[in-house]
């Protein structure tokens, strides 16, 4: 579990007792202030080789190894998971992520990019992380999410009955070679 305030905490599932669907349930982490939120939560499962990916709003990020987290008993304050400052801004997602993964990111006035996360080096979790996303004025991260990565060749363009558009063949000068040559030496038939 991530908050706001840049604090996040790790402990097993079996620490959280199962309750009645009424049930105010149990405390997973204490707050650092009053305006401290939970910004999100992964799972991870043993043997997982992903990594913790965390953006904060200002457009800076990091990644961490699942292993810089040490385990620990549910209702704890926490371990540092990014340096927050006024160039950072508050933590707003965490996401696990591998090298095959890739990454989209969206400000609030509407600009969004991709990243591939092996682009994105391996970091230690207390540290301010480096700038994903560059963004103009009071601009803000609106929204992270995790995409599976896919080859450029996979993708088909298709036409207006969703059958796929193959590109005509090009002579060496250019010129797509189906076009009729206008010259009068074809033309002398008519």
């Amino acid at each position: 579990m991530a908050l706001k305030s840049g604090k996040a905490i790790r402990f097993p599932e079996q620490k959280v007792r199962a309750v009645g669907r009424t049930a105010q349930g149990v405390k997973g982490v204490t707050l650092q202030s009053p305006k401290d939120e939970v910004i999100g939560m992964i799972c991870v499962t043993s043997g997982d080789e992903s990594d913790i990916l965390v953006v904060a709003e200002k457009g800076y990020g990091k990644r961490s190894a699942i292993a810089d987290y040490r385990v620990t008993n549910r209702g704890g304050k926490g371990v540092k998971t990014i340096n927050i400052t006024d160039k950072t801004g508050e933590l707003i997602a965490i996401k696990n992520v591998t090298d095959e993964d890739d990454v989209m990111i969206i400000n609030k006035s509407g600009v969004a990019i991709r990243l591939q996360l092996s682009d994105l080096r391996t970091m230690g979790r207390n540290t301010q992380g480096v700038r994903l996303i560059n963004l103009k004025g009071n601009d803000e991260i609106a929204a992270v999410a995790k995409v599976i990565r896919q080859d450029e060749e996979d993708e088909v363009e298709l036409d207006e009955n969703g059958d796929p558009i193959v590109p005509e063949p090009t002579s060496e000068d250019g010129e797509s070679e189906s076009e009729e040559d206008d010259s009068p030496e074809n033309n002398s038939a008519e």
